[in-house]
Formats: structure tokens, sequence, C-alpha cells
């Protein structure tokens, strides 16, 4: 796929996802699942989550599957638009967990920074890499958003991914998957608006 094509079709999910919000404004609150997918059951998939409960999931009509492609250090550039979830340090600064490197077209998704629920403290800041200097334990980012920056530290252990178009074909027995807003229905099962799904065996670091 040309650079061209894949930007307009990351284009269209983040259009498609912020047209979509409505239809999912409900009284409940959306559903968090991390977890790998063990069976499919007819239209629903079958997700062990890392609590260890299975949960019951179904694709809404127009559900978006998004791959996460592990990258590395040197795809962070300056000028690039991020997602890292990170670890509050004494001298304020963040210890960058994973970081996400967004597509062009996903620039401006989730700009802030707030907190975030990976791991007890976990923040997460959504902002453009303004500059990034070595250090003595990886990389050094300065993150800017709309509201603030923040200095975030990148290292050896800090996991790297990069997004790209997913298929449905890969929602498999064995992928890992991360659902940000599911929506809990009256039989207990969960319809999902968009799928994150680990490609290459990767789990998605959220």
């Amino acid at each position: 796929m040309t650079r061209v094509g894949l930007a307009g079709l990351l284009g269209t999910i983040v259009v498609t996802a912020i047209l979509a919000a409505p239809a999912w404004a409900q009284d409940q609150s959306p559903v968090r699942v991390r977890g790998t997918i063990e069976r499919l059951e007819g239209q629903h998939f079958v997700v062990r989550t890392r609590e260890g409960s299975e949960l019951k999931i179904a694709l809404a009509d127009n559900a978006l599957v998004v791959a996460l492609v592990k990258a590395s250090l040197a795809d962070i550039k300056p000028g690039a638009f991020v997602g890292i979830t990170g670890m509050p340090q004494p001298d304020g600064s963040q210890r960058a967990v994973e970081v996400h490197i967004f597509p062009e077209a996903m620039r401006g998704t989730g700009e802030g920074h707030q907190s975030w629920d990976l791991r007890p403290q976990s923040t997460m800041t959504n902002g453009n890499v303004e500059e990034s200097v070595a250090g003595t334990d990886g990389q050094t980012l300065r993150i800017k958003y709309k509201d603030g920056e923040k200095r975030i530290n990148v290292t050896a252990e800090t996991t790297i991914v990069i997004y790209l178009p997913g298929d449905r074909s890969e929602l498999e027995p064995g992928a890992k998957i991360f659902i940000s807003a599911a929506r809990k229905q009256p039989d207990g099962t969960l319809v999902a608006p968009r799928v994150n799904v680990g490609r290459g065996g990767i789990a998605p670091p959220m």
C-alpha cells in the first residue's frame, strides 16, 4: 500500500470513529478489554482477560481493526505524534512503559496528559515529539500537547509500536487484543466498535 493510500485509510478510520461516537453514547460506561482470543463462537470471539475472566465479544457492524506492529527507538522522530504510557518519576519526568507511534492521519488522537489504568499510577501522554536527546539509559523525549508538555524517558525496556490498518481475519485464537470502548449488552456480552490487535505475536501495550 502506498503512503498516500495508507494515510487515506487511516484518516477514514479516525473520521469513522468520530462520526460513530454518538451511536455509542449510552448510559453504560465503555469497557476496556485487554487479553488474548481463546476461541471463536459464531459471531463472537471469546477473550481471556489479563485478570483471568472470559468475555464474549462481537464486532459492531462498522467495527475497525487496527494492527500494532513492533517498532524501534529509531522510529521515534522529532515531529512525530505519539501516545506514551508512562510512570511518574520523583524528578517530575515520566518513564515510558510503551510508545505508540501514530501515522500522520491520526495526529491529534487523544491529545493531552491523563491518568491511565495499565498499571497503578500510570499515565497516558499524547502529543508531538518536540525534541529527542540521547541519555545514559536511552532517549529523553520532550512531548508537547495543547496545554502543556512532559519529559519522558524511553529506555531499552520500553515497548514501541506503530499503527497499521488491520483486518478482521487477524482476530483469531491466540491473537492478543486491546479494546478501549466496548459496550455491554443486556445478555452480558460486549460489542466492540474498534479492536487493536498485536501483529507478529506482540501484545498491544496499552
